[in-house]
């Protein structure tokens, strides 16, 4: 016996249609519908805040770069730009990287570069969900203890 009902025009009906007038449209969870770009921007904008959060890091970017980013960070209405030093190549499903840091004096080299690689991966692939295929560091600078600051605050009066 199968389990059909008859519904008030004499036709039957199956259990899954008695169930619910609505039916399911689109199929699949609802978070897998349409797709999701990430903007090379993005990748470095977290890059640079997980690299500049390391200790060692004295600053991002070459001295050229550096410069020009002292003079436009003194603008007013100007922002301090957090992509100084980072390239990001995003793809569908994975993302690779290229630093340029300045270390502080003192500091091991191998060491600043091994925290800011496992940093930045981290985030990147924490708020991305994107693979980090390569973090790739060049050391531009060393910061001496007696260097004056290239970006010293000053008061606007």
């Amino acid at each position: 016996m199968t389990d059909m009902t008859e519904n008030r025009g004499g036709e039957s009906e199956t259990p899954a249609a008695r169930r619910s007038p609505l039916t399911k449209r689109g199929g699949g969870d609802p978070g897998s519908r349409g797709r999701t770009t990430i903007a090379d921007g993005v990748v470095e904008k977290i890059a640079g805040l997980a690299a500049r959060d390391v200790d060692g890091v004295h600053a991002m970017g070459s001295g050229i770069s550096r410069t020009f980013g002292a003079v436009r960070d003194r603008v007013p209405g100007g922002a301090k730009s957090v992509t100084r030093g980072v390239k990001a190549e995003v793809g569908e499903v994975q993302a690779a990287l290229d630093l340029e840091i300045v270390v502080v004096y003192g500091v091991s080299i191998a060491d600043v570069a091994r925290d800011v690689r496992e940093n930045v991966i981290n985030a990147v692939e924490r708020m991305t969900g994107l693979e980090v295929v390569e973090v790739n560091i060049a050391v531009s600078d060393v910061k001496l203890p007696d260097e004056e600051e290239e970006e010293p605050e000053r008061r606007i009066q």
